[in-house]
């Protein structure tokens, strides 16, 4: 019988401890069991799990008080007993994290609707209750439909006649629809409806300006250059601080030739706004053309070195290398050229022409036979005495009419010109040079050549002509040579980095739209016939349409 108690005694005692052993690895492995309890911790107190009532967080201001069973001191059974961690409540990160997101979308929210609610600069008043009607007029137009926009705006006008968008509306339709239907007619009932939209009482100021501009800019456009400039002198009594305006005011002067004005305006734009790269630019090209070159080559640098819109121009890097070629800084020079090159403003750092046909063919010297001109040579070198001898009657007895040259090419020396035909267009002067002019009117490439003339041209000694392109690559220009000295340091033509000199009944055939330049170190003049004729790669079309230089 002992021994089976004992048997007895043990086989329980290895049950418990199975049991134990299981519970111990079921906890750890599932979690389904107490373990603390198991392991005998559960005298620390009840631990409070997610799914427990929830404890208020604690306000720092006023943190929570004991109720009176409970306050320090009079149980000091709880007083003895140790604090589990697991009991003290910590924030619920779950409810604190939406609350920060949920102020950070409110936050965000208003700032939307601040900025939904700050006016629109184009709108006024009248405009407001109709809204969406202007909306539905501008999606037409966006959609390409000129004609119903422009209806639909008239009908809106018809009942909202104080309404300045709609106005604008209708003449914006009437801009596209002139487009569109490439009508001058249809174009003026444009430019009268916007000079209307700022007739309007309460016009706001952002919707006068543009209106204003867009009138000037059509204006422009059909060449009505004085409305073009009145619309925009208007504008600036009415904004005088505004730069934009100013700078295109200033444009506008210039366009018409007055330059002094011009310059006026560009000057008071660098006084509300020196670092103006457009109003440097300008005024440095103006500046530079009066013959001040230093103050010149400073403006138009600061106006090119700027990047601004409107600086980046073949015309403006063409007069900074100019002017910096005239002070001595001739390395300077040759980086702008080269940089205009790089840009695509120019076709090469030689070739600085700004009014281009691009496929054209080029190279600095060409023969007869590739100018596509062997028959005019032939007749020019046939007949030069007789063209020599016109001219030289016309020095005798009235060197008068040989006229300085006007283009501020020269350097030093004397240099005249007596033109006989221009822009294709025979001049007066041919009836002192009956027979030279009669033999050009023989070469329709050269007395039509539109981009081009016919001159003849004496330079004395000592005269230097500053490294110069022409204005396009569409021409060829054939010197023919009367009177050659051969004396002193004799005349020579540089020509890209290629160098000619003249011969007595010799013609000679250059590109001039790449850079040239020209020394006169002789004893006595020389005189050539200069004759432009057209490119031969240019079409009879083009001949006919390209505009006149």
């Amino acid at each position: 019988m002992p021994v089976k108690s004992t048997s007895n005694f043990t086989l329980i005692l290895l049950i418990v401890m199975v049991a134990l052993t299981w519970g111990i690895a079921a906890t750890a492995y599932f979690g389904i069991v107490d373990y603390k309890a198991v392991m005998g911790w559960k005298e620390m107190g009840p631990v409070e799990t997610r799914s427990s009532k929830a404890v208020p967080d604690s306000d720092p201001e006023n943190p929570p008080q004991a109720k009176e069973n409970e306050k320090p001191g009079l149980n000091k059974e709880k007083a003895k007993e140790p604090i589990s961690h697991d009991s003290v409540k910590e924030p619920d990160k779950k409810k604190v994290e939406p609350i920060e997101k949920e102020t950070e979308k409110k936050t965000q929210e208003n700032k939307k609707e601040k900025v939904k609610k700050k006016p629109n600069p184009f709108t006024s008043k009248e405009d407001k209750p109709i809204l969406n009607e202007l909306k539905s007029g501008d999606k037409l137009l966006k959609k390409g439909k000129a004609k119903e926009a422009e209806l639909h705006f008239r009908k809106l006008i018809k009942s909202n006649p104080s309404s300045p968008r709609a106005r604008f509306g209708l003449a914006e339709a009437l801009n596209a629809l002139s487009q569109q239907l490439k009508s001058n007619s249809v174009l003026q009932e444009c430019i009268k409806a916007y000079g209307e939209v700022v007739q309007i009482p309460g016009c706001p100021q952002a919707l006068k300006k543009q209106s204003l501009l867009t009138k000037s800019d059509r204006e422009t456009f059909l060449g009505q250059l004085s409305s073009s400039l009145k619309t925009l002198a208007f504008l600036a009594r009415e904004m005088p601080n505004d730069v934009e305006v100013l700078n295109k005011l200033g444009v506008g002067y210039l366009m018409i030739n007055k330059n002094s004005k011009a310059k006026q305006i560009y000057e008071t734009v660098l006084q509300i706004d020196p670092d103006n790269g457009f109003a440097l630019t300008h005024l440095g090209f103006i500046v530079k053309n009066e013959g001040d070159w230093v103050k010149g080559a400073d403006l138009l640098g600061r106006g090119v070195g700027s990047l601004a819109e409107g600086t980046q121009s073949g015309k403006f890097y063409f007069h900074l290398g100019d002017a910096l070629h005239r002070t001595n800084r001739t390395k300077e020079a040759e980086e702008v050229y080269a940089r205009g090159a790089e840009k695509g403003l120019f076709r090469s750092k030689y070739q600085r022409s700004l009014y281009n046909v691009d496929r054209l063919q080029s190279r600095p010297f060409w023969t007869p036979k590739e100018a596509g001109a062997s028959e005019y040579v032939r007749k020019l070198e046939q007949n030069w005495k007789m063209i020599r001898d016109e001219a030289l009657k016309v020095m005798d007895v009235e060197k008068g009419l040989f006229l300085e040259e006007e283009e501020g090419l020269k350097n030093t020396g004397n240099w005249r010109q007596f033109t006989l035909f221009a822009k294709g267009d025979k001049t007066a002067e041919c009836n002192r040079v009956p027979k030279t002019c009669a033999l050009i009117d023989k070469m329709p490439n050269a007395k039509g050549c539109r981009r081009g003339q016919i001159k003849y041209s004496v330079m004395m000694p000592g005269t230097h002509v500053w490294p110069h392109t022409g204005p396009t690559n569409c021409r060829l220009r054939m010197h023919l040579g009367l009177v050659i000295p051969k004396t002193g340091d004799g005349a020579r033509l540089r020509c890209a980095d290629e160098y000619r000199t003249w011969e007595e009944g010799k013609v000679l055939i250059f590109d001039d739209s790449y850079e040239h330049e020209v020394w006169q170190n002789a004893e006595s003049f020389r005189l050539i016939l200069i004759v432009d004729v057209w490119h031969p790669d240019i079409t009879d079309h083009e001949k006919r349409t390209l505009s006149a230089i």
